[in-house]
């Protein structure tokens, strides 16, 4: 499908609620669910800081999608996030039937930019989308946007 331009619009708003998480001391990723008629329905960024890995936005996202949205209404909808989706949020964004994923930057961008940065591996595999939900609609990562996360991670190791 690719990015387009109204893609864009929302894709900037999760790496804008990626940059609330770093200013809140938080590892620097948001997300927008977006139903098919453009209505934000929810936006939320990384909530690890606490010592819960598990308060990912797009696991938040999926978590009350499958509360308040009906199968048509999530699979109709797109999540716009600044990073692509771990194999945690992917396989709860695969159960609960959520539609399309676009996210600013890539995995593996991810993963380069951290070994670059001095950031030990993970606790999980860095695994893409699509390796944990082979039926996912993904688009991404976005050149400009994906700039943008990457310093948002450099200025988290930085401490700036």
């Amino acid at each position: 499908m690719g990015i387009t331009a109204q893609d864009r619009v929302w894709l900037t708003r999760a790496v804008d609620r990626a940059e609330d998480a770093l200013a809140a001391g938080d590892e620097p990723f948001g997300s927008v669910l977006v139903a098919a008629d453009g209505t934000v329905l929810l936006e939320d960024h990384n909530h690890v800081g606490g010592g819960d890995h598990t308060q990912h936005p797009e696991f938040a996202i999926a978590r009350w999608a499958a509360q308040h949205l009906d199968p048509e209404q999530r699979r109709a909808s797109t999540v716009y996030t600044s990073g692509e989706h771990c194999p945690m949020c992917a396989a709860a964004h695969g159960w609960v039937g959520l539609g399309r994923i676009v996210y600013a930057a890539s995995t593996d961008q991810l993963r380069v930019w951290s070994a670059e940065l001095g950031v030990a591996p993970g606790a999980v595999a860095p695994l893409p989308i699509t390796a944990v939900v082979p039926g996912a609609v993904v688009d991404g990562p976005d050149p400009e946007l994906a700039q943008r996360v990457r310093r948002l991670h450099e200025r988290r190791v930085r401490g700036a």
